[in-house]
């Protein structure tokens, strides 16, 4: 991964904290109890989500280092236990979201969001060019932008794909900002 690739992602994250942290200043609590279009959340419990999201991958990171330097076949078998346990997972998904959203409300997402954001940006400077490369398989019943065989690199790129996606799906006044 180059430079400029690793600014890009810094940026990608960047650009998302801006846009998080608008759209929950631009929001009233009734526009946060309002659902949210083609899911089962509130506005809120989506942003939450999103959230879910990154934190998820401050994870992963650490998952993937570890799979990266095993055989791709232990990854596989990996992927392949989780695939199956996906109606457990949607049930704790969308659960979590919930309860996560009255845990980290409005009032406390912004500063976590922030937070996390620069955890990533750390992990992402002290990753290695090697290690960046390396990957591993994923559950891709679980999400619709894990593939089969995702890099280190592609890993931190995948909550800005999880974020645009379910932005589209808020029923609230959205900061777009430039660029």
């Amino acid at each position: 991964m180059s430079a400029l690739d690793r600014q890009r992602i810094r940026d990608e994250l960047q650009k998302r904290r801006e846009i998080f942290r608008a759209t929950l200043n631009s929001s009233s609590a009734a526009d946060l109890k309002r659902p949210s279009i083609r899911t089962r959340w509130t506005n809120e419990e989506l942003l939450f989500h999103v959230l879910f999201g990154y934190i998820v991958v401050v994870v992963l990171v650490g998952i993937v280092k570890l799979f990266g330097l095993l055989p791709r076949a232990a990854s596989n078998t990996f992927a392949s236990l989780l695939n199956a346990l996906t109606v457990p997972f949607d049930i704790a998904n969308y659960w979590g979201s919930r309860l996560g959203a009255k845990v980290y409300n409005h009032n406390r997402m912004a500063a976590k969001f922030d937070r996390v954001i620069e955890s990533l940006n750390r992990k992402l400077e002290r990753a290695s060019e090697d290690s960046l490369r390396r990957g591993m398989h994923y559950p891709t019943r679980w999400d619709p932008f894990f593939k089969d065989y995702m890099t280190l690199a592609d890993i931190f790129h995948y909550p800005t794909q999880h974020f645009d996606f379910h932005l589209e799906q808020l029923t609230l006044k959205r900061y777009e900002g430039k660029g």
